[in-house]
């Protein structure tokens, strides 16, 4: 993250975010804000409130009480099209690509009905706000490997190459903020490393503020500049991956077992 980003507003302020299901409450109370830039990773324990928190931070989930805000707007109880519109994008933990349609397709129909394109523009190549990598699906396809992979079903390839289109899907509504829901999920050791380096290297090319959910721990932070810790739906632990491998609520709650000491000095 650069020093300037810390001087500007924040992308996103969630205050106080709380979503309860009945008597359950799976998020507590859980403050956080996400700056321009930045690449944060969250963690914990299954049952957390990782995914719940996304889908309240996303408007996938209403939240029983808490604030939202996107660049200083109010958009808490706001649907998910408004997060869209604000320049927010996600993907869930099981791929959500359209089957039937060649890879290049699923690409096209993020372009064409999520890129926020103005309308006085004909051509992606005018959109001179808009990175070129962004602009068409063969370049969003050559930016997260898939070029190969253009005119095949997406049914016909791989769950790793899903994951990989789901990302490209979320980067054709041109975000400014990309949510990533546990998408090392399933891979082999070798394919979770790559993932997290492509997911850096989204950041760092296209200045988006990347957050990203996953339980490949020791991966994740080698790569994030920040980690959050849910636990039991609250949020125990805010820093650098540094601070937080060594936070002891942090190591009781979760770490205890993923841990060791060749990991935290790695995270370091």
């Amino acid at each position: 993250m650069s020093s300037e980003a810390t001087t500007k507003q924040p992308l996103l302020d969630a205050r106080d975010v709380t979503v309860r299901f009945g008597g359950l409450t799976a998020v507590d109370t859980v403050s956080a804000r996400f700056m321009p830039g930045e690449l944060v990773g969250i963690i914990g324990p299954n049952g957390a409130g990782k995914t719940t928190f996304f889908n309240a931070i996303s408007g996938v989930t209403k939240p029983t009480s808490g604030a939202l805000s996107v660049r200083g707007r109010e958009l808490g109880g706001k649907g998910p099209h408004r997060f869209a519109a604000h320049g927010l994008a996600r993907t869930f933990q099981t791929p959500r690509v359209f089957g039937d349609m060649l890879v290049r397709d699923n690409i096209a129909f993020g372009l064409k009905f999520a890129g926020r394109r103005p309308r006085k523009y004909i051509l992606w190549g005018e959109e001179s706000s808009v990175p070129w990598v962004l602009r068409t699906p063969e370049s969003i396809l050559g930016l997260i490997g898939l070029s190969a992979q253009a005119d095949l079903p997406a049914a016909a390839i791989t769950p790793s190459q899903q994951r990989l289109l789901e990302i490209g899907m979320a980067l054709a509504t041109r975000p400014r903020m990309l949510l990533l829901d546990e998408v090392a999920a399933g891979l082999t050791e070798n394919e979770v490393e790559e993932m997290a380096r492509l997911i850096r290297r989204l950041r760092d090319e296209l200045d988006l503020t990347v957050v990203w959910i996953e339980h490949a721990v020791t991966t994740l932070l080698r790569h994030v500049e920040r980690v959050i810790v849910l636990h039991q739906g609250r949020k125990i632990a805010d820093g650098t991956p540094r601070d937080v491998v060594r936070n002891a609520e942090v190591i009781e709650a979760y770490l205890g077992d993923e841990m060791n000491e060749d990991s935290v000095e790695a995270a370091a």
